[in-house]
This record gives structure tokens, C-alpha cells and sequence, in this order.
């Protein structure tokens, strides 16, 4: 069973940065991962993606320039680094895990199997 632990959520105000971490466990054959947000009223948003063989990466629009999806495979953690915050990107952050059979199709996954709980980042104006 895949575990997933995330971290580094927090409280920040506009224009800064935050890194948000996610610590995996019990990994079978999973390789693809990402990071999801929810805000209240909002649909879930898949932000980041990333086929952790092939290093390719994928990211939602409203967060591309600013949003940096990695791995560290050593450490079996995923991370996002998040700069110039806005206060839209306030919202539950999650990290997902799940296997694809082709590196492209990772950027297209919405639907993962495994999920953390979430940690709150907060952007005030």
C-alpha cells in the first residue's frame, strides 16, 4: 500500500514562495505522480504532473512560469516549489501517485489511485 505524506504548506502572503514536499512509502511500480489543489467551492485541479522515469513534467496553465514540480528519488519525495503566489493559489494541496504505461500519458492523468491528506497553503493580498 502507498503512503503519501505531505508538507510545507503554510501561510504566506502575495508574491512569495513556499515548497511543498511529499514523502512516499510502499511503492510497488508507481511512476507518475502529481500534485492536485482544491480550494472551497472550487473543483479539484491537477497543478503539476511528472513521469518519475522519464522525467517528464506537466503543469495546469494558471501555474506555469511559477509552479516547478521534482523528485528526489533517493529520498522517494516529490516536491513543488511555488513562487509568486497569488492569492488564488490558496487552496488544499495534495500529491498523488499512480502508474501509466507510457511517460506521456502521465501528463494527462487526472484519475490516481493513491492520494496524501493535503496541506494547506494560504496567500493573502
Amino acid at each position: 500500500q502507498v503512503q503519501l505524506v505531505e508538507s510545507g504548506g503554510g501561510s504566506v502572503q502575495a508574491g512569495g514562495s513556499l515548497i511543498l514536499s511529499c514523502a512516499a512509502s510502499g511503492y510497488t511500480n508507481e511512476n507518475c505522480m502529481g500534485w492536485f489543489r482544491q480550494a472551497p467551492g472550487n473543483k479539484r485541479e491537477r497543478v503539476a504532473a511528472i513521469h518519475t522515469v522519464g522525467g517528464n513534467t506537466d503543469y495546469a496553465d494558471s501555474v506555469k512560469g511559477r509552479f516547478t514540480i521534482s523528485q528526489d528519488n533517493a529520498k522517494n519525495t516529490l516536491y513543488l516549489q511555488m513562487n509568486s503566489l497569488k492569492p488564488e493559489d490558496t487552496a488544499i494541496y495534495y500529491c498523488a501517485a499512480d502508474r501509466v504505461s507510457y511517460a506521456y500519458l502521465c501528463g494527462r492523468l487526472r484519475q490516481y489511485k493513491y492520494w496524501g491528506q493535503g496541506t494547506q497553503v494560504t496567500v493573502s493580498s
